[in-house]
């Protein structure tokens, strides 16, 4: 039984002998050609061996495309302020609660007027009265001014006389005291107009004063927007500088993002920019701030683009992946996949070289997008290897299958 199990192994390793290495002799045979040999026929079929590498490439032409800067921030409000009272009162009016929208003026708080209206009164009767003391100022400067001139006249008649020897020194000497005691009297009259004239603008001031007091009590939306918080409650007692609301503006609102040192350059006001907030919703501005002071931790800039917000759907504080446009740049459309390391970690792509050699040529990514990746760094005419750059190295031979386009790769 041993020796049958022995032949038979023996039979089976022969036939697979001629079958894997003299399988052409073997055909051969049994197709009945005449003195062919397995070495012949070995010798017959032999083929210098192809080292080249299979590749499929892509011819790619260079397009200028718009870059962009892609910046990662927040929405803000155009305008947010809290509004304050300016003086002392409570609250007698009805609250206004918050989210709802208030026009430009609208009142917010009213306060309790209190003795104001009598202290408006009072300023305006004192008001009357010092205006009434301007036409009495005047009669007496007039009055003042009149004897005045008199006196000058009798002094003068009285100097005259003296020369002719008709009238005694005594004479002069008390006319000419009648003048300066006219003069001074004109001053005195013109001290108390001006005192007078004083004293109206004085109580001007005053009804001015409390007038502005009065005004004060009513506090009114300084612009159109939505209420943040809810207004003061009805009673409560206001003190100077207490809170009434808070009222936002969300049309326009902005988009803030903060530019790094490296991109800073590439950025400018007026440019157009669009973004994509967390939600999907899709915007579209121009950039109106570019900071000229980079934030001492972050050595970024503060950048701001205004967009519209009519439908009030952009809220204050979302999330927002910004995109900034910038030049235009020469650059490749390329499958994600034919993207390769060098061995010093370089990002890049294999490329089908002069004499069909493969060739390593850094690039760096501008955009992702759905059809592919924009890459810049290459000549603006290449054959881009997209399948079995991985399995070449820089001076490899390779034997290039080409594509028309990228809708072929990988067919």
């Amino acid at each position: 039984m041993r020796i049958f199990s022995i032949l038979t192994a023996l039979l089976v390793t022969a036939t697979l002998y001629l079958l894997v290495f003299e399988r052409p002799a073997l055909m051969a045979f049994a197709l009945g050609e005449e003195g062919a040999t397995p070495q012949e026929v070995v010798v017959e079929d032999a083929v210098a061996p192809d080292t080249r590498v299979s590749v499929v490439a892509l011819n790619s032409t260079a397009t200028v495309i718009d870059s962009a800067v892609l910046l990662r921030g927040r929405t803000e409000a155009a305008r947010e302020v809290m509004v304050s009272a300016e003086t002392n009162g409570r609250i007698i009016s009805q609250p206004l609660r918050k989210g709802g929208f208030v026009t430009e003026g609208q009142m917010l708080c009213q306060l309790d007027p209190g003795t104001r209206a009598a202290q408006l009164a009072e300023a305006e009767a004192r008001l009357v009265e010092a205006r009434a003391r301007g036409p009495e100022s005047l009669a007496r400067v007039a009055e003042a001014e009149a004897r005045l001139s008199e006196a000058m006249i009798n002094d003068n008649a009285a100097r005259k006389l003296s020369q002719d020897g008709f009238a005694s020194q005594t004479r002069v000497a008390q006319t000419a005291a009648t003048v300066e005691s006219a003069r001074a009297a004109v001053q005195a009259a013109k001290s108390g107009l001006d005192s007078a004239s004083s004293g109206v603008q004085a109580a001007e001031a005053a009804v001015a004063a409390a007038q502005r007091e009065i005004d004060k009590l009513t506090i009114n939306a300084p612009f159109a927007g939505l209420l943040e918080t809810d207004t003061a409650e009805l009673g409560t007692l206001m003190q100077s500088g207490a809170l009434c609301a808070t009222v936002i503006q969300l049309d326009p609102i902005k988009l803030v993002g903060f530019v790094p040192e490296t991109e800073v350059t590439k950025v400018q006001v007026g440019a157009m920019a669009g973004a994509r907030l967390a939600s999907g919703q899709q915007v579209a501005g121009r950039v109106t701030f570019l900071s000229r002071s980079a934030d001492p931790n972050t050595r970024t800039f503060r950048t701001e683009i205004e967009v519209g917000n009519a439908d009030l759907t952009i809220r204050d504080g979302q999330t927002v992946e910004i995109y900034i446009q910038t030049e235009g740049r020469s650059a490749h459309l390329v499958p994600q996949s034919a993207l390769t390391l060098n061995d010093a970690g370089d990002l890049g792509l294999r490329l089908v070289a002069m004499g069909n050699v493969a060739e390593f040529a850094q690039v760096s990514v501008l955009r992702d997008t759905v059809d592919g990746v924009w890459v810049a760094g290459l000549p603006d005419e290449v054959a881009i290897i997209v399948v079995g750059q991985e399995y070449v190295t820089d001076g490899v031979s390779v034997a290039p299958t080409f594509r028309a386009d990228m809708s072929e790769v990988g067919q």
